[in-house]
């Protein structure tokens, strides 16, 4: 199914796979454009496809979706009262959201470490732990505590010490951690947890190195993930910032701002 785009998420995995770091896991057909998601007006439909109609809003997943149009292999219907730019920016984030807390089995009660918690993933994340009934401590920079305190989260600043903060914010301790940032950090939370395999990085490709487990796409169940995220948003369980906008003609300096963090929620390409 193709749609003329209207706005496209920006991911890291979207400047790491262009600089290379992907290569080992995820083979790319050159030539190539960038981005995995979008959300956009159907304008034609392939063999078979019976569950939208040209000029359906929609959003999902694909294949070079920084453009004016773009192929989508999995969609959802976009809900009326959610824009098309924060609909294109949710797909990534809710599916690494989703996976992640299913690999660390984080149970309603636990307490679970996020590191780079204000970024997209880490907002969905904190937003989808809390609705499970599951305590979360958020780091990130000084300027997104208050952020991480809106979403729910016990906030604290990244760097030297985290381990005594955690304690004093978690009496009982951690039950497992979530790496986001891939700041080479997975060590430490070893340490903060206790146990290397509740452990998990999206970020991180040496976290296997170290007993914990590095977690990357392809998707799984992508359908499943679509429907859950436009029901989370449609129900007012799930909120998306948007840090920025960035025209199409500059996606190559929002790849620069994503590269260099501190993002508070997601980056997003709008296309006229």
């Amino acid at each position: 199914m193709r749609i003329a785009v209207r706005a496209a998420g920006v991911n890291p995995s979207d400047w790491k796979r262009r600089a290379g770091l992907y290569r080992a896991f995820d083979v790319v057909a050159f030539p190539s454009g960038v981005g995995v998601e979008a959300s956009g007006i159907v304008d034609e439909i392939g063999p078979g496809v019976t569950n939208v109609s040209i000029g359906d809003a929609v959003f999902g997943m694909g294949r070079s979706t920084v453009a004016q149009q773009a192929i989508l292999t999995h969609w959802v219907r976009k809900p009326d009262d959610l824009s098309f730019e924060v609909a294109g920016g949710l797909s990534v984030i809710i599916e690494t959201a989703l996976r992640s807390l299913d690999d660390l089995g984080v149970r309603p009660g636990e307490t679970l470490l996020v590191s780079g918690a204000s970024g997209g993933i880490g907002s969905a994340v904190l937003q989808i732990a809390r609705s499970r009934g599951i305590a979360v401590i958020g780091t990130a920079s000084v300027r997104n505590q208050a952020y991480l305190r809106e979403l729910g989260a016990m906030p604290t600043p990244y760097g030297t010490g985290l381990k005594d903060r955690v304690r004093a914010l978690a009496a009982h301790g951690v039950d497992a951690a979530l790496d986001v940032a891939g700041s080479g950090i997975v060590p430490e939370l070893i340490d903060i947890v206790g146990e290397a395999s509740r452990v998990v990085s999206v970020a991180d490709f040496t976290a296997s190195r170290h007993g914990a487990r590095f977690s990357a796409g392809p998707p799984r169940d992508p359908d499943r993930v679509l429907a859950e995220a436009a029901r989370l948003c449609g129900e007012g369980h799930f909120r998306l910032r948007i840090d920025r906008l960035f025209p199409l003609e500059r996606t190559a300096e929002a790849h620069e701002v994503s590269a260099r963090g501190h993002v508070a929620g997601k980056l997003v390409i709008t296309v006229p």
